[in-house]
């Protein structure tokens, strides 16, 4: 039996949506173990002066609990 754990994390990113998943990601891998997945649960534009300067993605990332 598996058994699988979920984790929420924030991350930004100045170019795109996709990169800041892409730094999202590449972040919890450094700090947890056996990432399954992850899903994007909110995305967030930054915007200054009239013009969009950040992407913001909340996003839910599951990892399998080993024994």
């Amino acid at each position: 039996m598996t058994v699988a754990r979920v984790t929420e994390i924030t991350a930004d990113s100045d170019k795109s949506f996709e990169d800041a998943v892409e730094k999202g990601v590449a972040r919890a891998v450094k700090t947890l173990k056996h990432v399954s997945g992850a899903w994007i649960q909110e995305q967030k534009v930054v915007v200054e002066n009239g013009k969009i300067t950040g992407y913001r993605v909340n996003m839910k990332v599951t990892f399998i609990l080993m024994d």
